[in-house]
């Protein structure tokens, strides 16, 4: 079922409003605009009805945050409003809203804004996800990963919850591609993709093509034995898959990893660890490849630590 934010500092307002769209939809309801930026961020809702006139800050500055915001910004917002004059409408609509509802309500106009806009945002979001998807792979492409991997990295500091980030690379492709072409080497990248993808076990598993031969997996909410025991089994399958490597340089194909899982701090930049995680996997090359690196607590700590001596950032 949808899910609709009602944001809106009238309790009387906003069960009428409930009232009118709770068969269909799966409704929440806030009261304060502080609340509502917090709702929002919180699940994936599919509508926000925002009020205009609240107390502290009203709707057309919870609009602005809302926009501003990566995990909320895709959202579509029907402003609330019994301004029904021009300029508050153009105000709404220049800084994101796509439709207005006045008050008193019509259930009628109602449900058919909100079935309107729930139907077009579902139909954006299509057409984005085939833009965002790899077509050698099937797979996320490097643009969906950039959107995902700083969503999913604000959730778990949110909740909380280890987050693991996994880079993982075809050994060796280069000559791969020098002995067998290019044609070849595609098919070995789908191969690798398809077995990589038939392991992840849950919904919040999440893996990209990279760039090239190399890709990322991010996974949440798992310990680091778990998730390096899970990468572990994927490489075992990849080598399993028996396809012939050049003969100077192997007899299979193969992958290194290398990762590492960290519970986010708060303010802290993704970029970080995917550099600890990139790290790890230039470890796993250099200690002989077909090999999973993983970043435990200990040298987690003291990547930390010479970063901040050395005065990094990333």
């Amino acid at each position: 079922m949808e899910k609709i934010l009602i944001v809106d500092d009238s309790p009387l307002q906003a069960a009428q409003l409930k009232s009118i769209l709770e068969d269909e939809y799966d409704v929440s309801v806030v009261q304060t605009a502080e609340d509502g930026l917090r709702q929002a961020a919180s699940a994936e809702y599919s509508l926000i009805l925002l009020d205009v006139v609240m107390p502290g800050m009203d709707g057309f500055t919870l609009l602005k945050k809302l926009q501003e915001e990566i995990l909320t910004q895709s959202v579509p917002v029907i402003l609330i409003t019994s301004l029904s004059d021009v300029e508050n409408e153009q105000h709404g609509l220049v800084l994101g809203a796509v439709d207005y509802i006045t008050k008193p309500f019509n259930a009628l106009i109602v449900k058919a804004r909100v079935n309107t806009h729930i139907k077009l945002y579902h139909y954006r979001r299509q057409a984005e996800l085939q833009s965002m998807t790899d077509q050698l792979t099937g797979i996320a492409n490097r643009r969906r990963y950039d959107r995902y991997s700083v969503v999913k990295w604000h959730e778990a500091s949110r909740m909380q919850v280890p987050f693991s980030i996994c880079i993982f690379d075809i050994d060796r492709f280069k000559a791969y591609n020098d002995t067998f072409g290019h044609p070849a080497g595609d098919k070995v990248i789908a191969a690798v993709a398809k077995t990589v993808s038939s392991h992840l076990q849950r919904s919040t598993d999440f893996l990209a093509r990279y760039g090239g031969e190399e890709f990322v997996a991010l996974f949440m909410g798992e310990p680091s034995a778990k998730i390096f025991g899970h990468l572990q089994q994927i490489r075992q399958a990849v080598e399993e898959l028996h396809i012939p490597h050049a003969p100077s340089v192997a007899e299979w194909v193969t992958i290194s990893a290398g990762g590492v899982t960290v519970v986010p701090p708060a303010g802290s930049s993704y970029g970080f660890y995917l550099q600890i995680a990139d790290t790890m996997l230039y470890d796993a090359k250099k200690h002989g490849r077909n090999r999973v690196v993983w970043a435990d607590e200990q040298l987690r700590q003291l990547w930390e630590k010479s970063q901040e001596t050395s005065g990094d950032t990333i």
